[in-house]
């Protein structure tokens, strides 16, 4: 690329960051205008945006967006000396305009020709439209018909955010905005380069953590040297007395205390001089973390952009009037967060328009104004970030939920009638729930609050729904204002920290053992009146257990609803306020664990992942696994039975064999494909693998390959069950370091046991 050519991209770089700042004054303006026709601050500030876009097209050369912009600048020129007053047409014809600037800065597949080419005709035919509207031809415009509308998001699963589209320029090269009123010079800040500084933060917080426990030596040594003092006043005392002449040891003794004296004086301005330095190093460090995590703050509108014009254009799709209200827009949000609650929040809003705002028409004969209002509000509240959601609709008809919750065998019908409004608005949240009958392009699929609810679970929030009579739905969430710090319980387990998020925590109890029910081959005790099950901390992280002594067992309750366990601990430490340090990627993703973080003396805690541990509580209940919490006095544990992994996409071919292994008294653990048993392997201990071949994300032979190249698990007895029987196919395994190989096709329960037989021997060792 030659230089010109570069500057010409470079150029058209510019235009199309300018095009998005100047669509959100566009859209908000319009939106304004559209309440208010005559508003002259918002004629004022789109007249200007549409003007700007003008001369920024022309310096690069873009003539499709000089006419576009032209016209619009004349439609705004004429509302601004009333010549024309805008109607319904002149909004969505400004909208559409508005739409078009952006995709000629951001042409499809990255066309740089498309206004001259495929878009010609777009640009055409919008500045005929408008100008026939400013001509006073309303039938010229064209009808709201925005495009259908995207599914609602499904549930973010990778742990990496969006990415941002980020201008062509050095990733720490500043970036000049001129804003309309505003003027903001805006830094990008590398996330790497943010992490440690954060990383760096936290590590600082520590050290000064070090330093009290230094003073409070010093002040022991103060405190010893007094009491030396004072030996000595005995001492000289002693000497006194009329029996004993001892000038010489007097005048010796006097010139000891007078050293001793001394260092005291000086000890006393040492310790003076490390309480100031202790007071400035703690504001330093807690003002350079501050700092740091300020960088990654943002205020709530950058994250809902775009809204106000998506609840708009969505009501009049669906033949409604709708407005977005917005209040507490400049609450700051970790960056993170913002990202990850794009989706829900935008679901929240699209159900608040389809379901919950009537129809012009039901509106009216309800005696409300026919224009509905969805509202959104944020604010901060005890260190939480709170964002509310609600409509002023009819809200959800309950007889109508009860009568889908029945239709869908999810409750008996004499159950139903006697949940409660918020046990009925639970309901909701399951996966595939919906109260349509019929699939639109909006909703209907059941594709969404179970979404919305795991988005805002994955970023350690709350959603809680509740309805007043005769009024919209609320949505309340609650959300950590950043992921860089989390408020934890710290406990001990097998002789180690972890810390248990506090908004993962549902009640942490000491429960005696006299308490503890044993039913079945589960241990239970009673909170709130339900049982609880017991499960050992230690058994999930498949760590040695502990003996516990004395009458009471620490115990930390996790979960929601039908999910909740109790979880035993050796000892609870205290609540804490941590800096999270994520995990190196190598690691991949570590079971049960979330990250890692320091306590205020240095030591490593690792923070849990909550879901995944319930995940893995509920593998081992399904799995008949539960251990016995043990106590001091307890019998050693019994002889240990073998175990095998299963794995397998096949959900038939998986509890087949975990039943029939299972059955000849083998403990067998199971996973749904080579990624999910490799991540299984490298976190438990096994005596045998028993795989399938065609699996997603991670096929059997390469799952075999990683075993037999892994220093730990390359003597681990390996079997390949799949349906591909072909000699080559049983070839192709053998050579991966498989010490197996049975076909599906000719699989009968006799020979998988005696394949397992040949490997490990009998069940138990």
């Amino acid at each position: 690329m030659n230089p010109e050519q570069l500057r010409d991209a470079s150029m058209l770089d510019l235009f199309a960051l300018e095009a998005d700042a100047q669509a959100e004054v566009l859209n908000a303006g319009l939106l304004a205008l559209e309440r208010e026709p005559a508003a002259a601050i918002h004629l004022e500030a789109c007249m200007r945006a549409a003007h700007s876009l003008k001369g920024a097209a022309r310096i690069v050369g873009l003539d499709g967006a000089v006419r576009v912009a032209h016209v619009m600048e004349d439609c705004l020129v004429a509302a601004q000396r009333g010549g024309v007053v805008l109607g319904a047409a002149h909004i969505d014809a400004l909208l559409q305009g508005t739409d078009l600037l952006q995709r000629i800065g951001h042409p499809p597949d990255g066309n740089t020709h498309w206004p001259e080419l495929a878009g010609k005709t777009e640009i055409d035919d919008f500045v005929a439209r408008l100008e026939s509207l400013l001509d006073g031809n309303v039938s010229a415009a064209p009808q709201a018909s925005p495009e259908p509308l995207p599914e609602p998001a499904e549930p973010v699963t990778s742990a990496e955010p969006a990415s941002e589209p980020m201008p062509a320029t050095t990733p720490d090269q500043p970036v000049q905005h001129d804003l309309p009123g505003q003027q903001e010079r805006m830094l990008r800040v590398n996330a790497e380069q943010l992490d440690r500084l954060l990383a760096m933060a936290g590590e600082s917080m520590v050290e000064t953590h070090w330093l009290r426990p230094f003073g409070n030596a010093i002040q022991q040594a103060r405190r010893q040297q007094m009491r030396a003092i004072q030996a000595l006043d005995g001492l000289h005392a002693l000497l006194d007395s009329p029996d004993m002449d001892a000038s010489r040891l007097r005048a010796a003794l006097a010139d000891t205390r007078q050293v001793l004296e001394d260092g005291h004086d000086q000890l006393t301005r040492r310790v003076e001089e490390f309480d100031q330095y202790d007071h400035r190093a703690s504001r330093l460090s807690r003002r350079l973390y501050d700092t740091a995590l300020s960088c990654r703050m943002r205020p709530l509108s950058d994250g809902i952009t775009g809204y106000s014009r998506m609840v708009r254009d969505l009501g009049r799709t669906l033949g409604k009037r709708v407005r977005l209200e917005l209040s507490g827009e400049q609450t700051q949000v970790d960056r993170d967060i913002l990202e990850r609650l794009d989706a829900p929040l935008a679901h929240l809003l699209r159900n608040a328009v389809d379901h919950g705002v009537e129809t012009p028409e039901t509106r009216r004969a309800a005696g409300k104004p026919e224009e509905g209002c969805v509202s959104l509000h944020a604010r901060h509240n005890a260190g939480r970030l709170v964002i509310e959601i609600f409509d002023d609709g009819a809200g959800v008809d309950l007889d109508a939920l009860r009568t889908a919750i029945i239709r869908r065998g999810l409750a008996q019908a004499d159950t139903a009638a006697k949940l409660s409004q918020a046990e009925l608005l639970e309901f909701l949240l399951l996966p595939g729930f919906s109260t349509r009958e019929t699939v639109s392009e909006v909703s209907g699929r059941g594709v969404g609050l179970d979404a919305v609810q795991d988005m805002v679970r994955a970023v350690r929030g709350s959603l809680k729904l509740s309805q007043q009579p005769a009024s919209g739905l609320h949505f309340h969430l609650e959300l950590p204002l950043t992921l860089s710090v989390v408020r934890a319980l710290l406990v001990e387990i097998s002789g180690e920290a972890y810390a248990f998020p506090l908004g993962h925590v549902l009640r942490a109890v000491t429960v005696r053992r006299s308490d503890i029910e044993q039913i079945e081959q589960h241990q239970h005790f009673r909170h709130d009146g339900r049982p609880v099950g017991l499960v050992s901390a230690a058994q999930v992280l498949q760590r040695p257990e502990h003996a516990q002594e004395g009458e009471a067992v620490p115990v930390v309750i996790i979960g929601e609803q039908d999910r909740v366990y109790g979880l035993a601990v050796d000892r609870l430490i205290g609540e804490r306020v941590l800096v999270v340090q994520p995990l190196a990627q190598a690691l991949g993703k570590i079971k049960d664990i979330a990250a890692g973080s320091l306590t205020d003396d240095g030591t490593p805690v690792l923070i849990f992942d909550v879901e995944d541990m319930l995940r893995s509580v509920e593998k081992l209940v399904s799995e008949g696994r539960i251990e016995r919490v043990r106590h001091g006095g307890d019998e050693a544990v019994q002889a240990r039975r073998k175990r095998v992994l299963v794995i397998d996409d096949s959900l038939t071919v998986r509890e087949l064999e975990r039943k029939l292994l299972a059955g000849r008294g083998y403990d067998v653990a199971v996973a749904v494909d080579g990624m999910d048993g490799w991540n299984v392997l490298r976190a438990e201990q096994f005596d045998l693998v028993i795989t399938d071949v065609d699996m997603p994300r991670m096929d059997g032979i390469e799952l075999v390959s990683r075993i037999r190249g892994d220093a730990r698990l390359m003597q681990l007895p390996v079997m390949i069950v799949s349906y591909k029987d072909r000699e080559q196919d049983r070839e192709r395994g053998m050579q991966a370091g498989a010490d197996y190989y049975l076909a599906k096709g000719s699989f009968h329960d006799a020979a998988l046991l005696d394949a397992v037989r040949d490997l490990i021997g009998e069940a138990r060792t």
